[in-house]
């Protein structure tokens, strides 16, 4: 079988089900695990993907998804060219569980997805905190502040830490923060996720510096955390690192 794989996620969850053998390609964020998307094609980042050149590879299976906006318009070309496609557009931990497991049935290995979810499940426990639950502030994007909502497993992940998403009453999948909003729900860890940086560019001045930010508990006690958005914002295997994250974030607190 030949498969191409468009987002890193996708990929992710290929080679953690131990099919990297039956990858031909895959976009050009995907960089996990090293040793596999190394020696693979790269045909463009998510919304630029050379479609040409996925169907220059002959695919049987091309692995794509919605999580991003505008990959409408990939999937679309892709469907066009007649490639048989499997979209995912999880919302929830237990969507993603649900992709592990499509994905598994596509490359025959069932039992394998089975075992990945048994896995990610039991390594991700509900935590409960002692008191009450702290706020948390997942920052997907610094400028303007855009935070995980409703219609996001990072919500989940934050609740199975033992903490509590001050936005999760808000029917999206994320949402661009007022600094009103913020200083009104006064979270006491500030996550510093954002989306196509490098951790180690993430730069807490940039949340203490803003205005009016003194007064919030996590920039007051100095509760400012950089977790890679490749542990959070990727809906695959490696939200078992930024859980862990989180709860090392949150212990203090609980």
């Amino acid at each position: 079988m030949r498969v191409f794989s468009h987002t890193c996620s996708n990929t992710e969850i290929v080679c953690a089900l131990g099919c990297a053998e039956v990858l031909v390609g895959i976009d050009t964020d995907s960089d996990f695990p090293l040793d596999v998307v190394a020696t693979l094609p790269k045909l463009g980042r998510d919304l630029d993907l050379d479609v040409a050149g996925v169907i220059a590879l002959k695919p049987d299976l091309v692995l794509t998804s919605l999580t991003v906006p505008g990959h409408e318009r990939i999937v679309a070309e892709l469907e066009a060219a007649g490639m048989q496609i499997l979209v995912c557009d999880p919302r929830s931990l237990e969507d993603i569980y649900s992709d592990i497991r499509r994905i598994a049935e596509a490359l025959g290995v069932h039992a394998r997805g089975d075992a990945l979810i048994a896995e990610m499940r039991s390594a991700m426990p509900p935590l409960k905190a002692s008191g009450v639950k702290p706020k948390v502030l997942i920052e997907w994007w610094p400028k303007p502040v855009i935070a995980p909502a409703r219609q996001s497993w990072a919500t989940d992940l934050i609740e199975l830490a033992g903490g509590e998403n001050p936005w999760a009453q808000l029917d999206a999948k994320s949402s661009a923060l007022t600094d009103a909003q913020i200083l009104a729900a006064a979270p006491q860890v500030v996550v510093m996720s954002w989306c196509g940086v490098r951790e180690e560019n993430y730069r807490a001045d940039v949340v203490r510096r803003r205005a009016g930010w003194s007064n919030v508990p996590a920039v007051r006690d100095n509760r400012i955390v950089p977790i890679t958005e490749a542990w959070l914002g990727r809906p695959g295997p490696r939200l078992v690192q930024g859980y862990r994250a989180l709860v090392e974030a949150l212990t203090p607190l609980s």
